[in-house]
């Protein structure tokens, strides 16, 4: 099962070495990995995604609360989180594809970024679904060069970080 967990830390140096070091030396795979400051600039915020079952959340959510530089642990696998996620998509530009790259890009309220007489780099923004979907339909034009942000998650209404 895939868990998207939410981990508020000190914005110090090493700390996402010992949260990435804590899931490597426990065997637990790291599908995706965001971290940047919040809108306190002591405080970052990290959104993992990773896969196993509820008892591996579990434990996941145990060791990373030992660890002193993590201020709070949210996980947000039951749903109650707003997901999005950014791609960066080079396709090729063949004359005979390049109305349907667009069309695409147009139903998908993606952005056209870069043109060349070669290539059309698209950036995508949406849900992990809406991007693979978009993906989907731009593989048989000629996807050339894919890059995935993977997932960032804030709480619905009330669930998340108080401060």
């Amino acid at each position: 099962m895939r868990h998207t967990i939410t981990v508020l830390v000190e914005n110090e140096f090493g700390v996402l070495s010992r949260v990435a070091g804590l899931f490597s030396g426990r065997g637990f795979n790291i599908d995706s990995l965001s971290v940047a400051p919040t809108n306190d600039e002591t405080i970052s915020r990290m959104t993992i995604v990773t896969r196993g079952d509820e008892q591996i959340l579990e434990q996941i959510s145990k060791q990373l609360n030992k660890l002193i530089d993590i201020i709070k642990v949210i996980d947000f696998t039951d749903g109650s989180a707003i997901e999005r996620e950014m791609a960066l998509v080079k396709v090729t530009a063949e004359e005979a594809h390049r109305a349907e790259v667009l069309r695409i890009a147009d139903i998908f309220r993606a952005k056209i970024i870069d043109v060349t007489p070669k290539s059309y780099t698209i950036e995508a923004t949406g849900s992990p679904s809406k991007i693979d979907a978009i993906l989907e339909l731009l593989r048989p034009l000629g996807l050339k060069e894919l890059v995935r942000t993977g997932p960032v998650a804030i709480g619905r209404g009330a669930k998340g970080w108080k401060g």
